[in-house]
């Protein structure tokens, strides 16, 4: 068995590099894309959502 010491002390140091990478990841989530690229981008979503959406041309059966 384990003391609760132990198991308190493995927490503390996990929650600690947990903590360091989260910092990390939000230091990464601070940069941002430039805006027009981000409007490009979702104005071809659009588009593309628009083609999807529309009715399907008929085709011709194969007999």
């Amino acid at each position: 068995m384990s003391h609760p010491e132990t198991h308190l002390a493995l927490h503390r140091i996990r929650a600690t590099e947990l903590r360091a990478r989260a910092g990390h990841y939000r230091l990464a989530a601070a940069v941002k894309p430039p805006v027009h690229l981000r409007a490009r981008l979702g104005w071809t979503l659009v588009e593309l959502g628009l083609r999807l959406a529309a009715t399907p041309r008929r085709t011709a059966a194969i007999a």
